[in-house]
């Protein structure tokens, strides 16, 4: 039996579950911000909150591993792919609450910079901040993101979740939120984000608009262009990773076609056909010279998908 068997029979038995949304052996760095990764054994594209509720109960009832990839933001993929099951969430319908109190209702697979350019288009304010954060809504209440003194733990009311008790409303008090982290990212709790609800404020066009230009303006002159999975390490309290990498003189460095950029040393670029072997080592180099020169261990902001033993 060769490699590519078990996956073409695993699809061909989720096509009996799932129908055509199974596909199998594909490549996953067209999925992802940094463009890097192998494939996937088995994926499945979703396109609703009830199909991605569907897919991930069929997979729990048939004992299936599996990974949920939404906007690729945040993760680094291995060369060599992924053998569980693959979760793709094109879940993206936006609803918008007017009124006194107006909130947005996002499903998880929805880019998050989508929804607030959304709600600036209705004048209304409140997640300015995340008009430049990449990944999707359900990536952004699994890792807590935020950019520019706000976080989703600030400005989340509920997240609606699929755990082994089914799906129900998680108010934002019960996600043990902390610096990017979660209940879900600690695995404190097994489940996925279905979708999720921010509150907003009426404000008009114009100065939504205004305070969205300058937090571009200001991502753009502070941190690079180019592929990538976004900021690399966490900060470490009192400081930042960017920092402490440049201090150590690793700003700039290159293996193969991966770098340390010069412009922000927390990203890690590809600047075409890098492998993810390549991106590892420079984050092992990065913790190993840090926890040498500053005694300060750096922790991933971003998390290692795949298999990375062979």
């Amino acid at each position: 039996m060769n490699n590519l068997t078990a996956p073409n029979l695993l699809a061909d038995l989720l096509r009996v579950r799932l129908g055509d949304a199974v596909q199998a052996n594909v490549s996953l760095a067209p999925y992802t911000s940094a463009r890097i990764g192998g494939p996937a054994d088995v994926m499945v594209t979703v396109k609703s909150a009830d199909e991605l509720a569907e897919a991930v109960t069929t997979l729990n009832a048939l004992g299936l591993k599996f990974i949920l990839l939404g906007g690729g933001s945040n993760v680094l993929v291995s060369d060599q792919g992924v053998r569980e099951v693959v979760v793709l969430n094109r879940a993206k319908e936006i609803r918008f609450d007017h009124g006194d109190q107006p909130k947005v209702w996002a499903e998880a697979g929805a880019t998050f910079s989508q929804v607030s350019q959304r709600a600036a288009s209705k004048g209304l304010s409140g997640l300015e901040w995340a008009a430049t954060i990449p990944g999707s809504v359900g990536g952004a209440v699994y890792g807590n993101a935020g950019a520019f003194g706000s976080d989703v733990a600030h400005d989340l009311i509920s997240a609606e979740l699929l755990t082994e008790q089914g799906r129900a409303d998680w108010p934002v008090e019960k996600l043990g939120y902390g610096y990017r982290t979660s209940i879900l990212k600690r695995g404190d709790v097994q489940g996925i984000v279905i979708s999720a609800q921010f509150r907003l404020k009426n404000a008009t066009k114009e100065a939504v608009s205004v305070k969205i230009k300058e937090f571009s303006a200001r991502r753009k002159a502070s941190q690079p262009s180019g592929a990538s999975m976004g900021s690399m390490f966490k900060n470490p309290a009192g400081d930042s990773a960017g920092r402490l990498i440049e201090a150590a003189g690793l700003k700039g460095t290159r293996l193969g076609n991966a770098e340390i950029s010069t412009v922000h040393a927390n990203f890690f670029i590809n600047h075409g056909e890098t492998r993810a072997s390549d991106i590892r080592a420079l984050i092992e180099l990065a913790q190993k010279t840090i926890e040498e020169k500053f005694n300060v261990k750096l922790e991933l902001e971003i998390e290692l998908v795949g298999d990375w033993n062979m």
